[in-house]
């Protein structure tokens, strides 16, 4: 089912009901697969959270909403300096912030980084700052002097330059700007070049209520999906613009071998092939459909 017109007055009222449900809670164990199991209380049986080990020391945390059909995924990297990427929107802030709390002291937050000023990516960035008194945002010159600064940073985020690495401790992150990759112009990605982790947003969206990871192809569900949208109010989502094959090409080149989007499942395995078969689907499916 598709992201309807009411698509983000839902998802708020269904964050407000889900907090008001008492979810958002988390069993410290960690099973053999690497999942920290939810505690199983939800609304309807329908609406969980969930955190999981997607690579050493980083954590995907995820949280569901049925009625609209999407996960939405936010992902916590513990290091001397921890990186938070992705902070949801405002109303799904203590869920997030309570997930984060039983894997490190989210006042620790050293960290904050998105690929796009978007409500799901950096809503709750000032939130975040509050609590966090050392925590800086992280993005592109663009989305820093255009969006973030003004609109909500507590204090001013830090631009990194193309191809700029920094380092939290042990990981080692590469920035690249890739303007309307997933979308908007101020768009970026984090590359993690130790373990090969992509953080790459709405690519390789998948709607339903997914496994947390995979090994099988996601790239058919991500096409499922710009199909169903291009029916809709959401056509065009993701732009095909003459940059567009470039761009996925220079992700292709890193390698990655695990691919971490916001929406769906994170699969492991050949990152490079999936993303120009990525790179086909939206070529197939939007290539002269502005």
């Amino acid at each position: 089912m598709a992201l309807g017109y009411r698509s983000y007055y839902v998802q708020k009222v269904c964050v407000i009901s889900f907090l008001k449900k008492g979810l958002g809670l988390y069993q410290t164990n960690r099973s053999h697969n690497n999942i920290v199991s939810p505690i199983n209380e939800s609304m309807g049986g329908k609406e969980m959270s969930q955190i999981t080990e997607i690579a050493p020391d980083v954590f995907k945390i995820t949280t569901f909403f049925s009625e609209e059909n999407i996960q939405f995924n936010q992902f916590l990297v513990k290091d001397e300096e921890p990186l938070l990427y992705h902070t949801g929107m405002k109303g799904l802030f203590p869920t997030v912030k309570e997930a984060v709390a039983r894997l490190i002291d989210p006042t620790t937050i050293r960290w904050i980084g998105f690929s796009h000023f978007e409500a799901d990516e950096c809503g709750a960035l000032r939130e975040w700052q509050r609590i966090a008194p050392d925590a800086t945002a992280i993005c592109s010159f663009v989305s820093k002097m255009v969006s973030v600064d003004d609109v909500v940073a507590e204090r001013p985020a830090r631009a990194l330059e193309d191809g700029e690495v920094f380092v939290t401790g042990k990981f080692r992150f590469k920035f690249l700007q890739t303007p309307h990759v997933p979308h908007a112009w101020d768009a970026g990605h984090l590359f993690e070049e130790n373990n090969g982790t992509l953080l790459c947003s709405d690519l390789f969206h998948q709607n339903g209520d997914m496994e947390a990871v995979t090994n099988s192809d996601i790239v058919s569900r991500f096409k499922e999906m710009l199909i169903e949208y291009q029916k809709g109010p959401f056509a065009n989502y993701l732009p095909y613009t003459t940059k567009t094959k470039q761009i996925l090409g220079r992700l292709a080149d890193l390698k990655p071998k695990t691919i971490a989007p916001m929406h769906g499942s994170t699969y492991v395995g050949d990152g490079e092939s999936a993303i120009y078969d990525l790179a086909q689907a939206m070529k197939d499916v939007l290539a002269g459909s502005g």
